[in-house]
């Protein structure tokens, strides 16, 4: 058997497992993805001819692209018309930057399994990387006066970093965390990487084994980002406080 069939049979045993509220199970399915394939429905077009276009289903306001998961599935479903074999990280990584998700096997009793778009950002960018949803978001109650402190007298020294936000995330799997928000002028590698220094900087001056994470909120795409946007308030803010020798110049040294 093929490497390639093997990880088919992956994809069509964790579909077996997933339940409402089996996220172990749900995860597994996501890790499957990542190594294996599945047969994309186009409604238009043949693979690779300009015209092609995926067949879309939409659900609770939220679009979906329609797939198989294997050539026994893609003929149960008596889909005529062409159809596209593609890697699982290479139609995360098409889907959801649209926010477009991915809804496996539809034909099936039951309806088959959605991959909201979010998800499919984590196979694109690695599943080990960004934390496993549904997420929970709240306001953080940290009590750590010496790490904020020191986050907001380097903050002002740091002159790509317009305001930082946090939030307490709590995913499905996993342990909660503090994420840390940068809001920056410039979300150029080297702005960003100055940003998460000075974080990183402040970690040891908060409670041993509190994990601490950063999210620049530039990103259109992070719901962690996306939630800070809608509802933190800045616990720092270089527009709304004197800070008259810190103004941003783009062309200037970090510090």
């Amino acid at each position: 058997m093929s490497a390639g069939a093997t990880a088919d049979g992956a994809i069509e045993r964790a579909l077996g497992e997933v339940a409402p509220d089996r996220f172990d199970a749900y995860e597994r399915l996501l890790y499957a993805l990542a190594e294996g394939r599945v047969w994309m429905l186009l409604w238009h077009g043949t693979p690779g001819s300009p015209d092609a276009q995926y067949g879309n289903m939409e659900l609770g306001g939220h679009g979906y692209a329609p797939a198989v998961t294997s050539p026994e599935q893609l003929a149960a479903s008596g889909w005529a018309r062409s159809h596209e074999v593609i890697s699982g990280p290479e139609i995360a990584n098409a889907l959801y930057r649209t926010r477009w998700g991915l809804w496996l096997n539809p034909h099936v009793p039951g309806g088959g399994v959605g991959v909201p778009w979010a998800d499919l950002r984590r196979i694109a960018a690695g599943l080990d990387r960004l934390p496993a949803g549904p997420l929970q978001l709240t306001d953080p109650v940290v009590q750590a006066p010496q790490f904020y402190a020191q986050l907001q007298r380097e903050a002002a020294e740091v002159r790509p970093v317009r305001a930082l936000r946090q939030a307490w995330v709590r995913p499905a799997l996993g342990e909660p965390y503090l994420a840390i928000g940068l809001d920056l002028y410039d979300t150029s590698p080297p702005a960003v990487e100055a940003a998460r220094a000075l974080v990183h900087r402040a970690v040891p001056q908060i409670p041993a084994g509190l994990p601490v994470s950063t999210v620049v909120l530039a990103d259109e795409w992070d719901p962690v980002a996306m939630w800070m946007r809608a509802f933190a308030r800045p616990f720092f803010d270089r527009e709304a406080r004197p800070y008259p020798a810190q103004g941003y110049w783009p062309h200037q040294p970090w510090q």
